[in-house]
């Protein structure tokens, strides 16, 4: 099937360099293009066709380390591009009335962030890394220009969205009908997952996040998602270290929760 290209040429459109948090660098351009990353088949120019990806190679990209704990950009903070994670692993995150910090998602390689700015011209969150990592900066406005010629780039662009949507429903769906077991079953099941569709272990992974981390997301105490690690490893689920994880029954812990789900 083939899908409608640009119609007119787009010419290189200068890089609008991201205004850096304190003590942060800025961008850098990018010497690896869309069209040869090893992550395309995750990140945007997943489905595209062949010149729309040879467009967004000529978006104006750029690129930024962003050490462990460092602040990509602030919830309130203007909003001006999408991220996609290159390595590393980031948490995005809501202050509360009360101080506290709630955990509102995880991202990994090949996965977008800053999409929460789109509604309101301002980030609803923040976005911390939680190693040090690196992240391609995609001007938005810009984007979506080329997007306006482009059916297939359209088209990735609502999917990329959608998927935004999805993972907000499956957490109301963990913090709204699931007990503790239930939660953290498929939070892992979900991490393992993402981990196997980049080439590493589904079954042998280290989080990045802490039991803290875990348990603002899941809406659980800290005591409870460290029970929940013991009762899991007690029933021979899997085998923990700290924060190694290593799945030794896959099925098993698939049925902590797929009863539920039927």
């Amino acid at each position: 099937m083939s899908f409608a290209t640009l119609q007119v040429p787009v010419a290189p459109i200068r890089f609008v360099p991201i205004q850096p948090e304190s003590g942060a660098r800025a961008p850098t351009a990018l010497k690896t293009h869309c069209s040869s990353c090893h992550l395309r088949e995750l990140c945007l120019p997943c489905g595209l066709e062949p010149e729309d990806v040879t467009h967004l190679d000529h978006l104006g990209f750029g690129r930024r380390r962003v050490k462990s704990g460092s602040t990509l950009y602030h919830e309130g903070s203007s909003f001006k591009f999408i991220f996609a994670v290159r390595s590393g692993t980031f948490k995005s995150s809501l202050a509360l009335s009360d101080g506290r910090e709630q955990v509102s998602g995880f991202h990994v390689a090949g996965e977008l962030m800053g999409l929460d700015g789109v509604a309101h011209g301002t980030h609803a969150s923040s976005s911390i890394a939680l190693e040090d990592s690196e992240i391609c900066a995609i001007p938005y406005t810009q984007l979506t220009e080329m997007s306006e010629g482009s059916s297939s780039l359209q088209r990735s662009v609502s999917r990329l969205m959608s998927r935004e949507i999805v993972r907000e429903h499956t957490l109301m769906l963990l913090l709204g009908s699931m007990n503790a077991d239930e939660r953290l079953a498929a939070f892992l099941l979900n991490l393992s997952q993402r981990l196997k569709s980049l080439g590493y272990s589904a079954s042998e992974f280290h989080l990045r996040m802490s039991r803290a981390e875990i348990g603002s997301y899941l809406g659980m105490t800290l005591e409870t998602v460290s029970r929940t690690f013991s009762s899991f490893q007690q029933r021979h689920l899997m085998e923990v270290d700290k924060r190694h994880i290593c799945i030794t029954d896959m099925d098993g812990l698939k049925r902590t929760f797929e009863t539920r789900m039927r």
